[in-house]
């Protein structure tokens, strides 16, 4: 029996430090005779830090790596995200109907003997027809108010509304980094050159410019797109889905506020635009924007003026920065004793923001799936690779799903992805069985699933989709008792309005506690 004894993440970024991180916090690093995590990065590549935005499971992940949440504030300019605003992606501009629609976090609600509200939304019980996540949520009313999920006093990663963040992904590498090492992480510094195999094709060492070999029992690519490990080396092949998400290309904007008390967005924006979608984060200092394209659909000159335009005068004389991705995945993320953990094992295009949720599922999933023992490996890394197969391809689906749906034949990016041959036989399947009843929590196996029902519909009826219960009408006889849970919706949403804070007063004054408690801290080390 070889038991595993060391670890060796081999990429810095958010990808390796969140990884690592939760690594060594799960499995007590620091303590003697633990498996030991190391980290290799090189300081000659840069990182990118144009405005990143997360799914809520982050707030379990900086909880479980124990990182303060005034520090990571403070440290990754970070900001409060409540969901996701699309604008014109129903219709074209100018033409007559709504123009945009919410994804919020939060759950539609549903107190203790209460109906549950879609059935009764899609048979006219909501007031004044108002749009699915209002009538079930109060968030919708509070971004709409520019409120924060939370308050000054609740707990780290807590408050009454779900949310996630907004952040600079160069800082919050950074701020990981620190941290990390306090957990006992050995940082190397070093290009690495090469990955050598041993006689059975797994690999033996990696060979690095300035430190010379480094050797591990586990390997973990955080390499990014290049995938140097698993795909350099280890020749494990790449599964493209362009064929389904045909955004391949973006190009972002670095915006400066107009004014330094400039209101913060409490979500992201996402606009449709002819050939794909704008992205509108708002950060501490500035917004991050960009516009995810295709390239067999426009062209990066094409592109520029597209993300220039929807930012105005703002954009005379910032640089664009051009960045291509493929959506795919490599159907081995984890390949003899080599696993791939975000861009070096796949990547869905940037829209609901999947991309550091699937390096969290990821750290969790090599974590709790880890063998006692090296031989045990391959075994491992088969649960593994079906589980991330899976979930990859129900990302797939739901971000397909916002595309296909849309009415938009402007232009022959919206045409094209509503043919059925771009549109997976599972996803065809849901659609037409909620033609004639809403998603239901069967319709989908949980631990494979990143989104669940109620993110499909709120997606789905944002959307405009139809479902028709008319002839089903005397199957939810509660009406009455759906119709007082919409009022109350309403009302707690106007009593949450006086009770919850400005988005941007709430991160500033978090902000300034962290700094007086750093102050206080130097202050008793001096004295």
């Amino acid at each position: 029996m070889s038991r595993i004894q060391k670890i060796l993440v081999v990429g810095g970024g958010t990808a390796g430090w969140l990884t690592a991180c939760y690594l060594a916090k799960a499995l007590n690093t620091a303590a003697p005779g633990s498996i030991r995590v190391e980290l290799v990065e090189s300081p000659a590549i840069g990182l990118l830090g144009v405005g990143e935005a997360t799914f809520p499971s982050i707030r379990g992940t900086l909880a479980a790596i124990g990182l303060d949440e005034r520090r990571f504030l403070v440290g990754a300019t970070a900001t409060y995200k409540q969901g996701i605003q699309y604008v014109n992606w129903v219709r074209p501009p100018g033409e007559p109907g709504a123009d945009r629609f919410f994804h919020p976090f939060s759950l539609p609600s549903q107190r203790a003997g209460s109906p549950e509200l879609l059935p009764y939304w899609l048979l006219g019980g909501a007031p004044e027809g108002m749009a699915f996540a209002e009538a079930v949520t109060m968030q919708k009313r509070l971004i709409d108010h520019g409120r924060a999920p939370k308050r000054p006093g609740d707990p780290d990663y807590q408050g009454p509304m779900n949310h996630a963040y907004h952040f600079d992904a160069a800082c919050f590498a950074a701020v990981l980094a620190e941290h990390g090492q306090s957990l006992g992480i050995k940082r190397h510094l070093g290009m690495v050159e090469r990955a050598e195999l041993d006689a059975s094709g797994a690999i033996a060492r990696i060979v690095t410019r300035e430190i010379g070999e480094l050797t591990a029992d586990l390997y973990v690519d955080c390499t990014g797109l290049r995938g140097a490990l698993i795909g350099g080396a280890l020749q494990s092949p790449f599964h493209s889905r362009s064929d389904v998400l045909f955004a391949d290309r973006a190009v972002a904007l670095q915006v400066p506020y107009s004014r330094p008390d400039a209101p913060i967005l409490p979500f992201t924006r996402a606009t449709a635009q002819e050939s794909g979608w704008i992205w509108d984060i708002g950060l501490q200092k500035r917004r991050g924007i960009g516009y995810v394209y295709s390239s067999r659909h426009s062209g990066a000159t094409r592109a520029e003026e597209v993300v220039r335009g929807y930012v105005g005068d703002a954009a005379a004389g910032l640089e664009a920065l051009h960045i291509k991705f493929e959506t795919g995945y490599r159907p081995e993320h984890w390949h003899r004793n080599c696993v791939a953990v975000g861009l070096a094992g796949g990547f869905v295009e940037p829209l609901e923001s999947t991309g550091i949720a699937l390096v969290e599922l990821a750290a969790y999933l090599i974590t709790h799936l880890l063998p006692g023992d090296v031989d045990d490996m391959e075994r491992t890394a088969r649960r593994f690779n079906d589980m991330m197969i899976a979930r990859y391809e129900r990302i797939i689906d739901f971000i397909k799903m916002h595309y296909c749906l849309s009415q938009r034949r402007d232009s022959a990016f919206w045409i094209d992805n509503t043919a059925p041959a771009s549109i997976p036989q599972t996803l065809q399947d849901r659609l037409a069985l909620w033609r004639h009843r809403p998603p239901h929590r069967l319709d989908f196996v949980t631990d494979l699933e990143m989104f669940m029902p109620a993110s499909w519909q709120y997606v789905l009826y944002g959307m405009e989709f139809q479902t028709d219960l008319e002839p089903m009408r005397s199957a939810y006889p509660q009406m009455e008792a759906a119709q007082r849970e919409f009022a109350m919706i309403r009302q707690m949403a106007g009593h949450a309005l006086n009770d919850l804070p400005d988005h941007r007063a709430l991160v500033e004054q978090l902000c300034r506690e962290h700094a007086l408690r750093v102050r206080q801290g130097e202050a008793v080390g001096e004295s």
